[in-house]
């Protein structure tokens, strides 16, 4: 077995176009290099949070397509071999002519999604959420090691390559698009894209960020596009204990959850990796969702969405919080919760559906009207109100009081 060393961690990358001046792309992992000799016993954690065994009886994904937004996937890696479609790279230009990417990230991602193995029974190795599906890469961004880098985190051209990526990945078939892929700001090209997605029934998953320890205030952590983007499943990592790994952002876009430390996973050229990160908790949701639509084709992607909170385990205390959702993805009963949805439709009606990417009533609705809770004066007011609810009845009881004096004075007269 071939042991990834030549480095301790993936870098976090960061992309800014130079014309806006914003964050564009952010890679979501923090990795080391795996130690263990049995990679498929660095993997029975996974498999036994997700219940991927009992899973397994009713689907593995085959028929469909994952596409894997990320930096490449490398199709001769022996656990993904015969499943990997290599398809467009839209970071095409900012390396020098010659240069073979790394694909190192996107590979490690493709792993958990649609791993094979290797050997007698495919025994050895790593085995993916979704075996039998197969993976169309995409490459949508650069490692921070390529000599492309700065270029193409500079040049204007490369700015919407992620909503370029995704209409590609719809027009090429897929039933899943993964992207464990961060930026802060969300743009115009990408809800539209995102919308086209949803409208041709593509199910779309993305990493809720790494930038937990980050935090705004005592509620939630920044946001991240695409994953806050509606209709993108949001995905949060757990520690070992199932509960929010610290990195890992928490706020309203989070819908669910997965292991996201101490992943085992897939590196180019047969290589091994241990890492932690919503990009591999994505990973693993892409995985369970692959295994819905190999068995519920036409189930579309809010009904996969709801499948798979509705049978979150590890429930937070209400049912939900911003930190895991719904709770922790498991495969086994999202199959279970999609074919009690399977005779089920969640679809707007032609004409009714807003288009992100236009103004909301086409611009005819005027500027909309933020109305924000002011506390401070919410208490003056409620202090005030009080005070003189008390005034209120203090005259009441005077006056209750002055005709009952009056009262008893005309009946002493008249007695």
């Amino acid at each position: 077995m071939a042991v990834l060393t030549r480095r301790a961690a993936i870098t976090v990358l960061t992309r800014r176009a130079a014309v806006t001046a914003v964050v564009a792309v952010t890679l979501l992992a923090g990795a080391g290099p795996a130690r263990a000799d049995d990679v498929r016993g660095g993997q029975q954690a996974v498999i036994k949070t997700l219940e991927l065994t009992q899973a397994w009886r009713a689907s593995k994904g085959a028929g469909v397509l994952v596409a894997v937004l990320d930096s490449g996937v490398d199709p001769r890696h022996r656990d993904l071999a015969g499943s990997v479609r290599v398809g467009k790279d839209f970071t095409e230009g900012a390396n020098p002519p010659g240069t073979a990417p790394s694909r190192l990230h996107g590979t490690y991602m493709a792993s958990l999604i649609a791993g094979h193995g290797h050997g007698l029974n495919g025994k050895q190795g790593i085995i993916g959420v979704a075996p039998e599906a197969d993976v169309l890469s995409v490459r949508v961004i650069l490692e921070d090691e390529e000599p492309g880098f700065r270029e193409f985190n500079s040049a204007e051209r490369f700015e919407h390559v992620v909503a370029r990526g995704i209409r590609y990945a719809v027009d090429e078939g897929a039933d899943v698009i993964n992207m464990s892929i961060s930026k802060e700001l969300a743009t115009r090209e990408e809800r539209a894209a995102i919308r086209y997605a949803i409208s041709k029934g593509v199910v779309l998953v993305a990493a809720a960020g790494n930038e937990g320890d980050r935090k705004i205030d005592a509620d939630f952590a920044p946001y991240s596009y695409p994953a806050a983007f509606p209709g993108v499943v949001s995905v949060g990592a757990t520690d070992r204990r199932l509960k929010r790994a610290a990195f890992s952002n928490w706020n309203s876009s989070v819908l669910v959850a997965a292991p996201g430390v101490d992943i085992m996973g897939a590196g180019p050229g047969d290589e091994y990796w241990v890492g932690r990160g919503t990009s591999q908790a994505t990973a693993l949701v892409s995985g369970v969702a692959a295994l819905i639509k190999a068995k519920f084709p036409d189930m579309s992607p809010p009904l996969v969405a709801r499948a798979l909170a509705d049978s979150a385990t590890d429930r937070p205390p209400g049912g939900y919080d911003t930190g895991t959702g719904f709770g922790v993805v498991n495969a086994a009963r999202a199959l279970s919760e999609a074919g009690e949805l399977a005779h089920h439709t969640e679809t707007a009606r032609v004409g009714r559906v807003q288009d992100p990417a236009e103004p909301v009533a086409g611009g005819k609705g005027g500027p909309v009207k933020v109305i924000t809770r002011d506390e401070q004066r919410v208490t003056a007011y409620t202090a005030i109100a009080a005070a003189a609810a008390a005034g209120a009845l203090a005259s009441l009881s005077v006056i209750f009081i002055l005709v009952r004096r009056v009262r008893r004075a005309h009946s002493s007269q008249d007695a």
